[in-house]
């Protein structure tokens, strides 16, 4: 049972954890909302530069909280890919640097791997074989977890992804900046049958239908239009066009979602990522599993959004099936997760 001292930082959150296998020592978070929300969106730059200030304070939490000292670590991990590149090299040079100083190995480790492990630390009993739909500002993927390092994208997006499409259907409405926690805020407050909007079906080029993979560029051109419409009626009903979005965003991932669970013969289900906090999709995806008999986990809250625990997590048992990254490990934008073995030696 390893003891891992985690660092996340491939975005807009500075985040640090302690994780003893599948147990939550201490998990700090500092987010940069505030600073990105002059601009309606995370700018790479002054993301870099905040995490640069405030990673050594994020340390010193995380080791404060648990306990702990360095003797007690058994090795350093952080989040290499996928990300924005200037934010990832402060994670991952701080855990080199600390791998070098205390002695420790390091082990990089891939961001959408953690959202899969998020699940693992409020279910201790999980195992593979499962599907995990992995729903965030960046990704919507249906990935089959057949095992540690080994996963299969079935599906994934092929315009904007679910939390993008948040944050712009916001943008649009004038609500603000990050959109998720806006939109299912509002939605609660309104009718998600005020409006029919379309779902967003995927034409293959031979003109087939791909049941997995996502599109919200539609439902997000949709939304554009009716909002001009309404313009010229009048008075906006934003918690009706609020509720609407999210019920057809969540309808869509559930029908994706069941029917990939289901064509594979998976009973177990998972979501992570931010939108995984959506108390609309929590409530249509665990109504349809229940008609199906499969299983449905979601993280608590906290281990929805990026955060270190989750690195650490998924770096325990990395290091206990002896894996390593080399210390010449470098940072990358975009990888596959389905090459996350590329990470170690």
């Amino acid at each position: 049972m390893a003891t891992i001292l985690s660092i996340e930082t491939s975005c807009d959150e500075t985040a640090t954890a302690i994780v003893n296998n599948r147990k939550v020592l201490s998990s700090i978070v500092s987010s940069q909302i505030d600073l990105h929300q002059l601009y309606g969106g995370v700018v790479p730059e002054l993301a870099s530069r905040k995490h640069l200030e405030t990673i050594n304070s994020c340390l010193d939490r995380a080791l404060d909280e648990s306990g702990l000292d360095w003797g007690d670590i058994d090795a350093i991990a952080a989040t290499s890919a996928p990300g924005l590149v200037g934010a990832l090299l402060v994670g991952v040079t701080a855990a080199k640097t600390l791998s070098l100083l205390y002695h420790k190995p390091f082990l990089g480790i891939h961001h959408l791997e953690g959202h899969i492990y998020a699940a693992y630390l409020d279910q201790p009993e999980l195992q593979p074989p499962f599907l995990c739909l992995l729903v965030s500002g960046g990704h919507t993927s249906m990935i089959y977890v057949k095992n540690c390092g080994k996963y299969e994208v079935l599906g994934t997006t092929r315009d904007d992804a679910a939390g993008e499409a948040f944050d712009k259907v916001a943008r649009l409405l004038e609500l603000g900046y990050p959109g998720g926690p806006i939109i299912d805020k509002l939605a609660k407050k309104g009718n998600p049958r005020a409006f029919k909007l379309p779902e967003g079906k995927i034409s293959l080029p031979e003109g087939g239908y791909h049941p997995y993979d996502s599109s919200f560029s539609g439902l997000k051109t949709a939304v554009l239009r009716l909002v001009q419409k309404l313009q010229t009626q009048g008075e906006i009903p934003v918690t009706d066009i609020a509720a609407s979005f999210q019920a057809t965003v969540a309808k869509a991932l559930t029908k994706r979602t069941i029917k990939c669970a289901l064509d594979y013969g998976l009973k177990t289900i998972t979501v992570g990522g931010g939108v995984a906090a959506n108390s609309g999709l929590r409530q249509h995806l665990l109504t349809a599993a229940k008609e199906y008999n499969l299983q449905v986990y979601f993280p608590p809250l906290n281990l929805c959004t990026d955060n270190a625990a989750m690195i650490g997590c998924a770096a325990a048992e990395h290091f206990d099936r002896g894996h390593r990254s080399d210390l010449d490990l470098e940072v990358r934008s975009r990888m596959n997760i389905a090459d996350v073995m590329q990470l170690y030696l």
